[in-house]
Formats: structure tokens, C-alpha cells, sequence
């Protein structure tokens, strides 16, 4: 008698395609908590589909007739906006704006709304999480209240497409994906599969129209957009915003775009009338009292923009065993690094020694362009020697105490010259202790040799 054959599994994953005999609420390759449906339940899609003649409109043409005026950008009236977009808003255009909670996401997207409308086009705002008092009074703070902006506050997927249908809107906000639920698919709103079919509803609505939709999505407690990974794939743009809660600087950077770069960023300053952009924040993370020993500035790169960053460095005897190491704004284990390349390569020791470093400004600075200011100032905290303000350092550190180029160095010295800055100490000293002889002929020059102690 032939061996019966085992039954195929019951329940599949319908993001990764993990398999399973029974049902379980998360899946076991993915991790995504909703995603396992019974095999053969319905899914939206037919088994068998016949094929159509697609009508003139819509048929296939040779890419080179094809010209690019169908596609037109729309400002958004907020450059720095503008700018992470590629030069404005592409008509059609399905954008995911995403970001820690109390960011100012609904902040920036409400002066997005309240420019368009002062510019005469039709805006339909539809937040899910606020009451239309609650966005008044905010409108009314920071100056966005305008007859062509219309609000609707509704968490029914077919009745915001109804509010399309009437507003005939030019824009459209909805706030957020994840406090919006679709009837037709069961379970709560925020689960993978509403997340899923409101995203793929509204994309298909703003395909159709081409009716720009901007839609914001909340982040999970790793900084990863929630809901399923699909949400990203579906979307044409997907920004972030980012932002300390300490300090009113916010960051929104591009992470995907089809119409434009993604190595852009745009900079604004939270303050009491809501959100303004910083077009120049070149100015923001340097101190503006007299050079102390322990500072010096590096070149930061943000996208495309090159911005001056003071690293200052303070550094204590201790007799404890283990000597504390305090980092903000930087990154703990370069930092720790380049104090052991200190004392290696340059003969400066800092074993013995409680290290503090920080940032101006509260700006985060992880790349490895940081390497060579740190190392710098640090070394002027522990010989008691100011760099002057004139001076600007970037490069990367190895473990052998070479100083390696780093990326865009050309854009670094060309916006530091641009600022200001007479000398940009860089991979062209070839080692840290030639560097430091750099700096300390630079002050040499500047004040006199006597009262300057060597590196």
C-alpha cells in the first residue's frame, strides 16, 4: 500500500510566504505580528483573470515618446520641503512622511497644506488621530488658517474618498495610515492588513487622478516605519523626520524617491508659531564665545550640504581604575578609538584621564570625518591649547594614526574656505602627529611660540 502523502501546510504568511500547519499570530520568518491567513481564504485576487484590451489612453508606447512636461513638480511653498522632494511635488505622487511621535510631522505637513492654499490650490487635510478643533487651535497658532484648506477629521477609508469626491481637492493629507480602517478587510486599524489595503486604495485613488497624497506613517520603537514592509514598496517618496526633543532642530531626509535624489536634506527650527526653515543652519552648532583649549570644528556633510560642526573635548585627572568616557552627539566607539590612537601614535596619554566630548548644539556627527576634530581637541584640552577659529578639521583616523580622505572632501574645503575658514587641516598631513604640528604651528603663527607648550 502506497504511503499517504503528508497534507500540504494550512496557513501561510502573506508577506514572506512562510509557511505553517496552524494558526499563529505572528510569523515565524518575518516577525510580523498579523500577516498568517488560512491557505485558499480569499485575498482580494482572482486565480484566474482574462485577459483585457487596454484602451488608447493607456496603451504602450515607446519610451521615447514619452516626455517628461506629463509630469510637472508643484511647489509645496516649503523649500526646504521642496528640496528633499527633488523641486516640488510631482502630480500623482504618493509620499509617506514618517517619525518619532511629537516630532512635528502633523506641525510640517499643516504649513505644507496652509502654503499650497496660499497659493490657490484646493487642500483637503484628513487627520484620523485629531479632532477639527484640536487642528484649528494649531492652525491658528502658526498662522495656517485659509478658505481653500478644508478639514475633515474621519478614520473611514470610504467616507475620506468621499471627501475627495466632494472637496475636489489639488492636495491631499491624511493623518496617519495607521488610525485609518478600511470595512472591507477585518480587523483593527494599524493591523498589516488595513495598513495594506487603505495605503493601496489611496495610491491607486492618487494613479488615477493624479492627485498628489501625502500620507504620514508612525514608526516603531526602532525607528522602522510600522505596519508591513509593502507600505514602503507601494509609495513613491518615503521621508523621514528626525529630530531631538531636547533641542528645536528637525532633519527630513529622503529614504526613497522616484522623482529625485535621495541625498538631500532639509533643515527647520521648531519655535512657538510652529515650524521654520533654517535655509543656512551653518551658523547653529558653533559656539560664539572666545577659543578655549578643546574645541575645534569639523565639516560635516548632510546630504549635499557641507555644515561646520564644533566638537569640544574637556578631560579630568582620576585615579579610578576605570576612567569615564562620556560621549553626546558622537559616536562612543570612534570616540574610544581615537583615544587609544592618541596615546599610541601621538604619545598623549589618556588612560589616566576622565574624557567628556560633545557636539554644539546638540547635532548628531557619527560619521567618520569626525575622527580627526576629536582627536584635536582632545589634544588641545590636555595641552591646554586653543585652535583657532580660522582652522577646520576633517579626516578619518586608522589604527596605525594615518589620516584617510574622506567622502565629498572637495565640497568640505570649498564650503569651509566659503565660511571663512583659512585652513582645513586633512588627509593632506598623511598622519595625526603631523597633523597636530599643523595645529600647532597654525596658533604658533597666531600668538607667539613661547607661551605654547608642544603636542
Amino acid at each position: 500500500m502506497a504511503a499517504r502523502k503528508p497534507a500540504p501546510p494550512a496557513y501561510v504568511c502573506t508577506e514572506c510566504g512562510w509557511t505553517t500547519a496552524k494558526w499563529v499570530g505572528r510569523c515565524g520568518e518575518c516577525q510580523q505580528w498579523g500577516t498568517v491567513q488560512e491557505q485558499g481564504a480569499q485575498t482580494g485576487i482572482l486565480n484566474r483573470i482574462t485577459p483585457l484590451a487596454p484602451t488608447a489612453e493607456r496603451a504602450a508606447r515607446p519610451i521615447t515618446q514619452i516626455t517628461t512636461t506629463d509630469a510637472p513638480r508643484r511647489s509645496s511653498g516649503v523649500g526646504e520641503f521642496d528640496r528633499v522632494l527633488g523641486g516640488g511635488i510631482v502630480p500623482g505622487a504618493a509620499i509617506l512622511l514618517s517619525g518619532e511621535p511629537g516630532v512635528g510631522k502633523s506641525t510640517l505637513l499643516l504649513e505644507v497644506a496652509a502654503k499650497a492654499a496660499q497659493a490657490g490650490r484646493r487642500v483637503l487635510y484628513a487627520s484620523a488621530e485629531e479632532s477639527p478643533a484640536q487642528v484649528r487651535l494649531r492652525a491658528e497658532r502658526t498662522g495656517a488658517l485659509h478658505d481653500e484648506l478644508y478639514l475633515a477629521s474621519e478614520t473611514d477609508l470610504a467616507t475620506i474618498l468621499g471627501h475627495i469626491d466632494e472637496v475636489e481637492p489639488q492636495l491631499v493629507i491624511v493623518d496617519s495610515v495607521q488610525t485609518v480602517s478600511s470595512a472591507l478587510i477585518d480587523g483593527a486599524a494599524g493591523q498589516p492588513s488595513q495598513v495594506r489595503d487603505v495605503a493601496s486604495t489611496l495610491i491607486r485613488v492618487a494613479k488615477e487622478r493624479s492627485l498628489p497624497i501625502v500620507i504620514v506613517g508612525h514608526v516603531t520603537k526602532d525607528g522602522q516605519v510600522a505596519g508591513p514592509r509593502v507600505l514602503e514598496h507601494l509609495v513613491d517618496v518615503v521621508c523621514h523626520f528626525e529630530g531631538d526633543r531636547q533641542t528645536s532642530l528637525r532633519f527630513i531626509r529622503a529614504l526613497k524617491n522616484r522623482f529625485g535624489p535621495t541625498d538631500e536634506v532639509g533643515c527647520f527650527e521648531m519655535t512657538g508659531d510652529g515650524i521654520a526653515e533654517v535655509p543656512d543652519p551653518s551658523g547653529l552648532f558653533l559656539s560664539q564665545g572666545a577659543t578655549e583649549p578643546g574645541t575645534c570644528v569639523a565639516i560635516s556633510l548632510e546630504g549635499r550640504r557641507a555644515l561646520p560642526v564644533e566638537v569640544q573635548a574637556l578631560t579630568v585627572g582620576t585615579t579610578a581604575p576605570n576612567p569615564r568616557r562620556v560621549v553626546h552627539g558622537l559616536d562612543s566607539s570612534r570616540v574610544a578609538m581615537v583615544l587609544a590612537i592618541l596615546e599610541r601614535r601621538a604619545g598623549i596619554k589618556t588612560s589616566t584621564l576622565d574624557v567628556y566630548v560633545s557636539t554644539v548644539g546638540g547635532v548628531r556627527f557619527t560619521e567618520p570625518a569626525a575622527d580627526l576634530a576629536i582627536a584635536i581637541a582632545v589634544a588641545g584640552s590636555i595641552q591646554q591649547i586653543s585652535v583657532p577659529r580660522t582652522v577646520a578639521a576633517v579626516g578619518e583616523l586608522s589604527l596605525a594614526g594615518e589620516i584617510r580622505p574622506v567622502t565629498q572632501s572637495a565640497q568640505r574645503r570649498s564650503e569651509a574656505a566659503r565660511l571663512g575658514y583659512e585652513q582645513v587641516v586633512d588627509d593632506r598631513s598623511k598622519t595625526l602627529r603631523a597633523a597636530l604640528n599643523d595645529v600647532r604651528a597654525r596658533n604658533t603663527s597666531r600668538r607667539g611660540e613661547a607661551d605654547i607648550p608642544p603636542f
